[in-house]
């Protein structure tokens, strides 16, 4: 034997014995082991049959491990995959030798660890820390029995500064220049004080100035819109699929820094001078034909075409009293500084705050005068950290033996707003974390117990968890080709696109009337058969006629239609029929039978009924969908619209959900060189054209979600029921495969008979947690959350499904309550 292989042999035999050793491990804790005495021996032991030639294309998945040394910048993409795949377990195959648990857990986080040190200074790696690897974490781990050697420690969560979501932060804007209608319990579904502000017509997310006052204007709704003073949500971020509260993911940069400021000038304005502000002093009265002579001409889409009332709406605030006196005092500018402040941040200024942004307006007056110079130093609040972001960093606890320290005061106080509202604290809130009663888990429990028991105290954040869960708000925003949206049997044009925001308004009304219940809260969502419904949606839940059925839809339509004109034209001889009959020929979809959704009034939170004649109404039924071909959200249009793309359904996309928010499954990313594009051939199906994601390189994925999302093939892309496709009869065929849950697995005939069947399963509820874990603590749960997590599910199974219940249990767990300053460079080993 050469000396090499000796020390090869050596070296391995070595790494083995020490896993035979079977020692204890903490996940998370650094792995003080380095590449060539643990990570290579591992790698060669496991993987080298399939993955050991030097030629790629020799290798199983055409991947070598041949060459991969020491982890460096440069091989950085190879030792990700490897994570991946090593932490799915797909590496080794089940059919071979597989790691110890220990030892997986081992490479996975010491593969985590080097990459962040690796690539510290270029760019980082955060693959680990994606919502979307939420599920590399084994759940038969989180669930099922532990090893006895793997110790854990005491959840915690990393000391962190969140940026406040475009959501919260616009609603804060709101508050401080519109009313908003208290909450009314004879009519719960209306949008009230403490509601998100809602989207337009058009999706947009924007702040509004004044609207309540407006009593005419000139033109329709695209000048109305034109003409109405306005600003969007600043804090963007991208509008995808996923869990999106990740206090990593989003910054504030300079150019919406600026652009924050440029607003704060228009609000702080508006709070002094109202309508003032924005319009011609002729324009607000509460008599437009007074001012007839001063609206001649096209004035569409000006802010001159706009009448406002003469009453007053808006909070009147020390704003408008600072801006109101003649000159300026001291106190009555500390009163406008410090309500700002609160208003922004959520919390009162510190003395030494108030005094810097007290001096801060002093001098910005004494350079431009009171209006500029008030105008200018308050806009100053609107960048403070705390307006944009807010702080768990507990600096001032004292640690335990763990490391970690406790949020107690304004930063617990805040973290459980947060978790519910976009509104300041109430005042029963701030009396607590005032009188040192926000220290305890017995205070948060008694505090979030009281939230979530009173209606009136509006919980947007809960919604907006469902939002980010289903994604089924995402429709209006796919912009969809008009010959193959006309081939689906749905409107075109503007009107489908306001379908879609009504749709999503109508999926927020449905959730919030099964959270109210309360009971079997995600099996309900699942098989539900209910739907909050406008007119425009009985074609939506309607079915697709084939070719034949259209046409004989039509002729039967036009037989009648033609015996009406005749009857009226005999009872009116010598006259035209009216526009109002003659216009029904266009208005008649012969593609689709829609249904008849009937039931009960309801309303949806919209946004606000003046918002011009484009407005979306709040109006809805309680109806039931047509028996056989509806079950749950995920049938609903709302859903499938939003999991499609412009020419087609999307099968990968909604398979893949299945897969990772019901399954609790977890897939790679797609390798850089694979073209992820299905063959254009219009004669085909998109099954018959799927056929491509069954090649052997694909197919190891692919199974586990293709045979999820085929099932959903009996809607069509705007998510309209259907039996054919390209008068072909659809194959609703599907199969759950590899779903960790072996009662579960097996063939499916079509979508209603797999929802049904994992809306049974305790997995799916357990995978519900997860979710639900990872949104309102902000970050991926680890093995030591495995308490937490058990503990919530219970509370949810034990309390017949009560989201309250698992979120009382959440949000006093450890997880929640503690904070761990961390290293996020684990640093690098040796070779």
């Amino acid at each position: 034997m050469s000396k090499l292989a000796f020390a090869w042999f050596g070296m391995l035999w070595c790494g083995l014995i020490a896993v035979a050793n079977a020692e204890t491990y903490t996940p998370g804790q650094r792995v003080e082991k380095d590449f060539r005495s643990f990570a290579k021996p591992l790698l060669t032991t496991y993987c080298g049959d399939c993955h050991g030639e030097k030629d790629p294309d020799a290798n199983e998945g055409n991947f070598s491990l041949h060459d991969l040394g020491v982890v460096d910048d440069l091989n950085a993409e190879a030792w990700n995959t490897v994570w991946a795949q090593v932490t799915l377990k797909q590496m080794p195959p089940k059919d071979m030798t597989q790691l110890e648990v220990v030892e997986r857990l081992q490479l996975s986080d010491w593969i985590v660890q080097e990459l962040t040190h690796v690539l510290k200074d270029k760019g980082g790696f955060q693959a680990h820390l994606d919502p979307g690897k939420g599920n590399f974490i084994d759940h038969d781990l989180l669930f099922g029995p532990l090893p006895d050697d793997i110790q854990l420690r005491p959840a915690s969560s990393p000391a962190r500064i969140w940026r406040v979501t475009p959501q919260e932060h616009i609603t804060r804007l709101n508050e401080l220049i519109n009313s908003e209608p208290e909450f009314n319990p004879s009519k719960p579904g209306l949008r009230a004080h403490g509601d998100a502000v809602p989207t337009n017509h058009g999706g947009e997310l924007k702040l509004y100035f004044g609207i309540d006052r407006i009593i005419k204007w000139q033109g329709g709704t695209v000048a109305y819109a034109t003409a109405v003073k306005s600003v969007p949500a600043v804090l963007s971020s991208a509008r995808d699929h996923g869990l999106k509260n990740y206090p990593h993911f989003q910054t504030v940069n300079s150019a919406e820094a600026i652009q924050i400021i440029s607003i704060a000038d228009n609000i702080i304005r508006y709070m002094a001078y109202g309508p003032l502000s924005i319009a011609e002093p002729y324009q607000i009265t509460d008599d437009p034909n007074s001012i007839r002579d001063k609206m001649q001409g096209d004035l569409r889409g000006l802010p001159t075409s706009i009448v406002y009332s003469t009453k007053v709406v808006r909070p009147l605030t020390p704003v408008y009293e600072l801006m109101k006196e003649e000159g300026t005092d001291e106190a009555s500018v500390r009163r406008a500084v410090n309500y700002l402040f609160e208003a922004l941040t959520f919390r009162p200024p510190t003395p030494h705050e108030s005094d810097a942004y007290l001096a801060i307006v002093q001098q910005s007056i004494d350079k431009l005068g009171k209006e500029d110079g008030a105008v200018l130093g308050l806009s100053s609040i609107f960048l403070d950290r705390d307006s944009l972001f807010r702080t768990e960093l507990a600096a001032g606890g004292q640690p335990d033996r763990y490391g970690r320290v406790m949020l107690r005061d304004w930063e617990l106080g805040l973290a459980v707003n947060h978790a519910f509202r976009y509104l300041p604290p109430d005042e029963p809130m701030r009396d607590a974390i005032a009188e040192g009663r926000m220290r305890t888990k017995a205070d948060v429990k008694r505090e979030v117990e009281r939230m979530l028991d009173d209606d009136s105290i509006r919980k947007p954040r809960i919604l907006q968890f469902f939002r980010d869960y289903f994604d089924y708000d995402l429709g209006g925003y796919i912009c969809k080709d008009t010959k193959a949206l006309a081939d689906t049997g749905a409107k075109t044009g503007d009107g489908y696109y306001r379908s879609m925001f009504d749709a999503t308004a109508s999926t927020d009304r449905l959730i919030e009337l099964i959270l109210a219940d309360d009971r079997e809260v995600l099996k309900r969502l699942l098989t539900t058969d209910k739907v909050a419904a406008t007119k425009g949606d009985n074609q939506f839940f309607g079915k697709r006629r084939t070719q034949k059925e259209t046409a004989r839809a039509a002729a039967e339509w036009n037989k009648q239609f033609k015996a009406e004109i005749d009857a009226w034209r005999k009872a009116n001889p010598g006259e035209d029929p009216p526009r109002t009959l003659t216009s029904k020929r266009n208005r008649v979809n012969h593609k689709v039978k829609e249904a008849n959704l009937t039931g009960e009034p309801l309303h949806a939170r919209v946004g606000p009924r003046s918002f011009g004649s484009g407005s979306m109404k709040p109006e809805r039924v309680l109806a039931t969908v047509p028996e056989g071909q509806r079950l749950g959200i995920l049938t609903h249009p709302s859903w499938l619209v939003s999991h499609s793309d412009a020419m087609d359904n999307h099968a990968i996309r909604r398979g893949r959900w299945v897969y990772e928010r019901l399954l609790g499954g977890g897939i790679p990313d797609v390798p850089i060189t694979v073209d992820a594009m299905l063959p254009d051939e219009p004669r085909n199906t998109l099954r018959e054209r799927m056929r491509v994601t069954q090649e052997s390189y694909c197919w190891t994925c692919h199974k586990k979600m293709d045979p999820l999302g085929l099932p959903f093939e009996m809607y069509n892309h705007a998510g309209i029921f259907r039996e054919t496709e390209l008068e072909k009869p659809v194959d609703t065929s599907g199969e759950i495969i590899d779903s960790g849950d072996p009662d579960l697995d097996g063939e499916v005939a079509n979508v209603i008979e797999m929802i049904n069947k994992i809306a049974q399963s305790e997995r799916t509820e357990q995978v519900f947690v997860r979710h639900a874990f990872r949104f309102w603590m902000g970050r991926n749960e680890t093995l030591n959350d495995r308490p937490v997590l058990q503990d919530a599910y219970r509370a949810y199974k034990e309390n017949g499904g009560s989201m309250k219940a698992m979120l009382t249990s959440l949000l006093t767990s450890d997880a929640f309550l503690y904070r761990t300053n961390t290293d996020l460079d684990a640093g690098g080993s040796s070779n």
